[in-house]
């Protein structure tokens, strides 16, 4: 009876260490993502081994390492770590058709494995933008595209106009395991849009240093606009005169045209023009007039006007005093006015009071005692109630 709950005893205690090494011997594996080209390492542990052997075989059930032994002839795959407890290999320059799921074995009685699934990310081309072959025209429109294959899952296009995001349509079109995305752009362009940077941007997620990017520089024609910048002070007999003629136009216009009253510069020997400027010298009366700065370009022509009016230096201090002196009898005739409607309301006010008071003592002054004085100033109280004063 002893011997058999002995033996019974040993019994149960084998059954619990083959349990428990059984559960520790179970392979532990994690999922791998990786870009096309990159890297991909492949780990499988064991917490429990009693020397088994650990191998890892690709998504086609080739062995590709029986612990650390080669068994698939591919340049493309190393061993990274080996022992008991560990294998962990390396495939290098990942394709799209390494993808799949790589089993990790443990052999032991029965054998045990885990799953691995290696991701592989495909890397989107650098994005090319088409559409945009010659200068665009003013208040047209221009249609802008952006195209990117190669990428898995699909990658995302995205359009700026200098730092500022603008909207694009996107389509996106498979091809095999990659994807093909095009966006098209759609924009009105003006003269402020010459110059203006069109990125294209192509975000995904192989893309972990930088997105793609591609970019437009925009180039709009437009007339010039006119206008004539004239000096700050009058222009005076004797004195210089320089009118800036101030445009801008793309192509760049030329020449400048300077006119005076619709014809030639009469004198052309104090009239010299320099570029966008006009400069007379020594101004006098006979150079009073309209003077007219043309310019155009071969998309138009625009102009602007300045009345010139040459001043007496004279004339213009006496009408400076004038100007003084208007404005000081201004000045005193306002401070008069106010110190008469001051002393005008001082005095009626102070009569309105002494008329107020003589009116409360009236019937008190000839009254022989106090008692007579108070019912002469009753009366007086009751002939009051029949006039009404009315203070404005």
């Amino acid at each position: 009876m002893i011997l058999k709950q002995h033996l019974l005893l040993t019994l149960y205690s084998f059954c619990g260490i083959l349990l428990k090494g059984s559960q520790g011997s179970f392979p532990i594996t994690q999922n791998v993502t990786v870009a096309e080209g990159g890297t991909a390492n492949l780990t499988c542990r064991v917490d429990h081994n009693d020397n088994t052997s650990l191998q890892w075989s690709n998504p086609a059930q080739q062995t590709l390492y029986f612990g650390d032994k080669k068994a698939l002839r591919n340049n493309r795959i190393e061993l990274v770590r080996f022992s008991w407890h560990e294998l962990i290999i390396s495939i290098t320059d990942v394709t799209l058709s390494d993808e799949g799921q790589y089993t990790c074995s443990v052999f032991t009685m029965p054998v045990k494995t885990s799953k691995s699934f290696l991701t592989v990310l495909g890397v989107p081309e650098k994005p090319e933008i088409a559409g945009f072959m010659k200068p665009a025209l003013e208040k047209d429109t221009i249609t802008l595209t952006c195209n990117t294959s190669g990428s898995k899952p699909a990658a995302d296009i995205r359009w700026f106009k200098n730092d500022k995001e603008i909207k694009g349509v996107k389509e996106v079109n498979a091809s095999g395991k990659t994807f093909t995305v095009k966006s098209t752009l759609e924009l009105k362009v003006d003269r402020k849009d010459d110059g203006v940077t069109i990125t294209c941007r192509v975000d995904h997620e192989s893309l972990s240093s930088a997105p793609q990017l591609a970019t437009q520089v925009l180039k709009v024609h437009y007339a010039p606009i006119v206008k004539i910048i004239p000096p700050p002070e009058l222009p005076q007999e004797g004195h210089y005169l320089t009118l800036v003629c101030d445009f801008n136009g793309n192509p760049t216009p030329e020449p400048v045209i300077w006119t005076k009253d619709g014809g030639e510069l009469p004198d052309p020997d104090r009239m010299t023009v320099n570029g966008r400027e006009l400069t007379i010298a020594f101004l006098n009366k006979t150079d009073n007039g309209t003077y007219r700065c043309e310019v155009s370009n071969s998309i138009g022509q625009d102009n602007a006007e300045y009345v010139l009016f040459v001043y007496d230096p004279s004339a213009l201090a006496d009408q400076t005093a004038t100007d003084h002196a208007v404005i000081g009898g201004v000045v005193a005739v306002v401070v008069f006015i106010t110190l008469c409607l001051i002393i005008v309301l001082g005095r009626y006010l102070a009569r309105h009071k002494g008329t107020y008071l003589t009116n409360e003592a009236k019937g008190a002054e000839d009254a022989p005692d106090a008692d007579t004085a108070i019912i002469n100033a009753e009366g007086n109280q009751a002939n009051a109630d029949e006039k009404k004063e009315y203070f404005i």
